[in-house]
């Protein structure tokens, strides 16, 4: 009998195993406004319960950049990605210097370096991929990255005053 049973719990064991790793890595390719791939993030969830978060592009103008999370997973360049909708604000306000902030989708400004070459790392608590976490990525709407074309200060609301959307990915499960 534990024969018999051995094999199916074992093929149990990876279906399970196979959903937990899906919700556990996600990407976005990302767009620039002349639709041309400029690179990916890829967000994977870590045994702490911290998302971690890999920014990996080019062919982007150097200096500072705000770099955030947006409510929607479309990404209309002809619209200048006003299609992403708003920072995923969550119930906070914009930026580290808010008194109610900051929004679960703001992260540090990036830097492109003068070949137009932006990595970065980072990790949150405050996004989740799967249905154990809260504010999830995938949601109904998904959710998209958005690169922007100025540094974002922080404090303004709703968005930190960092200018024109010039990149953008839909997260996606990998």
């Amino acid at each position: 009998m534990m024969k018999a049973i051995a094999p199916a719990l074992f093929a149990a064991s990876l279906a399970v195993t196979a959903a937990w790793a899906q919700e556990q890595t996600a990407t976005a390719g990302m767009i620039s406004a002349k639709e041309k791939d400029v690179g990916t993030v890829t967000f994977e969830a870590t045994p702490s319960g911290m998302l971690l978060v890999i920014v990996e592009m080019t062919d982007l103008p150097p200096g500072p950049h705000g770099f955030h999370v947006h409510e929607t997973g479309e990404c209309d360049a002809a619209g200048g990605f006003e299609s992403a909708g708003g920072h995923y604000a969550g119930d906070r306000q914009h930026g580290v210097m808010s008194e109610n902030g900051p929004h679960p989708g703001d992260f540090p400004n990036v830097t492109v370096d003068e070949n137009g070459v932006l990595k970065a790392v980072f990790f949150t608590d405050r996004l989740s991929l799967g249905e154990s976490g809260g504010n999830v990525l995938m949601d109904e709407d998904g959710s998209a990255v958005l690169v922007h074309s100025g540094p974002d200060d922080y404090e303004s609301q709703p968005s930190g005053d960092a200018g024109d959307r010039i990149a953008c990915g839909v997260i996606e499960s990998k």
